[in-house]
Parts: structure tokens; sequence; C-alpha cells
């Protein structure tokens, strides 16, 4: 199950983010199944970062200088779930 996300994130383009994502990994050979699980995980992180700094107002470029923090760190995402209102 995947947790991360949220409504603010949908509008066109964030999908064409989480194929990004997804294929990136799938290019370094990376199982499609954990490519696709990471994928979800960090596309949806990244919606989580987003909303929390504007709101449900979310571009998809929006995502994009959250992903190599999430890349680098998953476990950063809990500082977001920990300190949601």
């Amino acid at each position: 199950m995947n947790f991360t996300g949220n409504p603010g994130m949908t509008v066109g383009g964030t999908g064409d983010v989480l194929a990004g994502i997804i294929g990136g990994f799938m290019a370094q050979r990376t199982d499609i199944f954990e490519a696709a699980t990471a994928g979800a995980f960090i596309s949806g992180a990244a919606g989580d970062f987003v909303e929390r700094e504007k709101g449900h107002h979310i571009m998809p470029t929006d995502l994009l200088d959250w992903i190599p923090q999430l890349v680098e760190n998953p476990m950063s995402h809990l500082k977001v779930r920990n300190n949601a209102p």
C-alpha cells in the first residue's frame, strides 16, 4: 500500500512525472515492479511536500525539485506526514 499523494495531484501532467520517474528507474535496469512502486512512492511523496508548501494548487513542475531529495532519502517523507495539521 502506498499512502503518499493527495488530491492536489489530480492535474494534468502529474502522471507524466510519475512515468518519467518509473522510466528513469527502468533505464537503470531496476525490476519493473520495484520501479513502479518506487515511482509511485516518490511521486506521491513529492506531491505531499508541495502540498505542504503551496496547498492544493499543485503544478506538475513543482514536484521536480523534490524528486532528488526523495531518491536520496525516502524517509524524509515521514517528516511531512508526522507534522501534518
